[in-house]
């Protein structure tokens, strides 16, 4: 059996590999010999962890990921996030792999909304708003800034410190764009591109503030209750996710009252229409599917054995 330790596995991912990996992804789910089984959530005995399981078979990847948040162990100076990728034979069942993924999870959930952007944003979209200021917003900046020459990142949260935090670490890891902490209506008023990285169970933002010919990927919602985007904003937009019957239940589309939603696989093979014209509001919903967390791990396993 192989075992990829956390310290290997952040030394060779890159946003790079996450695009590609998660790009490869997206086109197996829409395939007939995909399958992706319903989320188990679950808690632990302290107030406000919880744990889930995702998995998903194809003909050559089998397996799940596990990812866990325990919020204390912020106080013990631990991360509160933890992520481990198990991987099986389709042959026999036999347990081949072990891919601990904590970082490597950052990377392939911002890579999921960068695939979207590329296929959906506009071209020259070059103003990118991002509502978050944590761990996971920093990589949702910088992979979209490798699929968009971003010259501008507004920021908006409730904490002025944790933003102006969080701005230095994206200039820090060599952002090349204008940045600043802006309220919700103008971020979203004057944005070509919007991605959401909360743990919101409310809207952020007003439906009106949205500007003709805006993307956005929303990465939040995913459990039931969640939701970070308004409703009313999905009338007159295109809708996308990752996977159709997952977004529907504990995606963000769990709160569309039309359940008309294109996965984005089918835009990037050509059997489905992505933007169609520049004043398009396109949204993009990623749930997090465990074939991503599949395709990712069997990259890093290649790469580490070159």
């Amino acid at each position: 059996m192989q075992y990829l330790n956390e310290a290997q596995t952040a030394n060779l991912i890159t946003h790079q590999l996450a695009y590609s990996a998660v790009k490869d992804a997206f086109i197996a789910a829409t395939t007939d010999e995909a399958t992706l089984f319903p989320v188990v959530n679950a808690a632990g005995p302290q107030a406000d962890s919880m744990f889930s399981l995702k998995s998903a078979s194809t003909a050559t990847l089998v397996g799940w990921k596990t990812g866990s948040y325990w919020p204390g162990n912020h106080a013990k100076n631990m991360p509160c996030h933890g992520t481990n990728v198990f991987l099986l034979s389709p042959e026999t069942g036999e347990l081949v792999a072990v891919v601990a993924a904590t970082q490597v999870n950052a990377y392939r959930t911002a890579a999921a909304d960068a695939v979207a952007v590329d296929y959906l944003a506009r071209k020259d979209a070059s103003v990118l708003t991002v509502f978050g200021s944590g761990h996971q917003a920093e990589y949702e900046v910088l992979a979209i800034a490798e699929v968009r020459d971003i010259t501008k990142v507004m920021v908006v949260g409730r904490d002025k410190l944790r933003c102006e935090q969080f701005i230095k670490r994206l200039i820090d890891r060599g952002l090349q764009a204008e940045c600043e902490i802006a309220s919700a209506q103008y971020a979203c008023e004057h944005a070509d591109i919007i991605v959401t990285a909360t743990t919101a169970t409310a809207p952020l933002f007003e439906a009106g503030w949205v500007k003709s010919g805006t993307h956005i990927s929303a990465m939040g919602a995913d459990k039931v209750g969640k939701q970070e985007l308004p409703a009313e904003l999905y009338h007159g937009a295109s809708l996308f996710c990752d996977y159709g019957a997952q977004s529907l239940v504990i995606g963000e589309f769990q709160h569309s009252p039309n359940g008309q939603v294109t996965e984005i696989g089918k835009v990037i093979t050509g059997a489905s229409v992505g933007r169609v014209g520049n004043d398009d509001i396109t949204i993009f919903d990623s749930s997090g599917i465990a074939i991503q967390d599949l395709f990712v791990a069997a990259k890093l396993l290649e790469l580490s054995q070159r």
